[in-house]
C-alpha cells in the first residue's frame, strides 16, 4: 500500500537521502516526491512512499525521525496519484475543453492538491450557497453561511471562525479557497485530517483559479489581483 509522508527537513544536500536510505532499512519504496514549501534554511516534502505487505505506517515516522533535524507531519494514504506531472494534466484539461473548464478544475485539484476535495461555490443575493461543481468527497452546503465572502484574494480559511460546520472541524478539515472571476464566486479545498495548507499550496490553488476563470471566459471583475495573503518571516502555513 502506498502513502503519502508530509515532512520538514533540513535544506541542505543530502538530507533527502538520509531519509530515504532510513525508509529503505524498513522496505519503504519512495515513487514520488514533491517539494512543498521552502523557507528559513527547512523544506518541506510529500513523499510517496509504498510500504510491504504487513507494514504499518507507523514505521514510516521512526524511520524518517531516526535522521537528525527531520520531523514527520503527517502520514496519510495516498490518493492514487503519484504522477509529477498531475498539475500540468489538469491546465490541459481544461484548455482542451474551456466550457466545461470549471468542472476539471474541480474534479481534478484533489489529486493536484492531495486534498479530500475541493468545490467551486456561487453565493446568490439571498447569500445561500450553490454548489456549481465538485470533486471528491464534497461535503454538503446546505445552510453553510458563506463566510468566506466577498473573497477578494485567496487565502487559507480560519476553520475557528463561526461559519465552519462542526463536523467539518471535528475531522480536522484543513480550508483554502481562491476567487473564480467573482468576489462572490470561489473555489474551496478542504483536507481533512490535515496536514497544514502550506503557502507555496495556496499560491498553485490561486494560480490555477485564476487561470480556469481566464480560459472558461468569466469576467475577472476583482480589480487588482495581488495573489496570496502574505505572511510575516517565518510563517510557512
Amino acid at each position: 500500500m502506498s502513502f503519502v509522508v508530509r515532512l520538514e527537513l533540513p535544506d541542505r544536500p543530502g538530507a533527502l537521502g538520509a531519509v530515504a536510505t532510513a525508509l529503505g532499512t524498513f522496505g519503504a519504496d519512495i515513487l514520488a516526491m514533491d517539494i512543498v514549501d521552502r523557507a528559513g534554511g527547512r523544506v518541506v516534502d510529500d513523499l510517496v512512499v509504498v510500504l510491504p505487505k504487513g507494514r504499518a505506517p507507523d514505521t514510516l515516522i521512526t524511520a524518517a525521525e531516526s535522521v537528525p533535524d527531520v520531523r514527520v507531519e503527517s502520514v496519510r494514504p495516498d490518493p492514487g496519484v503519484a504522477d509529477a506531472h498531475r498539475e500540468w494534466e489538469l491546465v490541459e484539461a481544461i484548455a482542451a475543453d474551456p466550457a466545461h473548464a470549471v468542472t476539471r478544475l474541480a474534479e481534478l485539484l484533489p489529486d493536484v492538491l492531495r486534498a479530500g476535495w475541493a468545490a467551486v461555490v456561487q453565493v446568490q443575493p439571498d447569500r445561500s450557497v450553490d454548489v456549481l461543481a465538485g470533486g471528491g468527497g464534497v461535503p454538503s452546503f446546505d445552510g453553510v453561511p458563506p463566510g468566506w465572502a466577498p473573497l477578494t484574494r485567496p487565502r487559507k480559511l480560519d476553520t475557528d471562525e463561526r461559519w465552519v460546520p462542526e463536523s467539518w472541524r471535528m475531522v480536522g478539515t484543513e480550508l483554502a479557497a481562491a476567487p473564480l472571476g467573482s468576489a462572490e464566486r470561489a473555489v474551496l479545498i478542504g483536507r481533512p485530517g490535515g496536514p497544514a495548507l502550506r503557502r507555496s499550496e495556496v499560491g498553485r490553488l490561486a494560480h490555477l483559479a485564476m487561470l480556469t476563470a481566464v480560459i472558461s471566459g468569466l469576467v475577472p471583475g476583482l480589480g487588482d489581483w495581488v495573489g496570496p495573503e502574505r505572511h510575516g518571516p517565518g510563517h510557512n502555513s
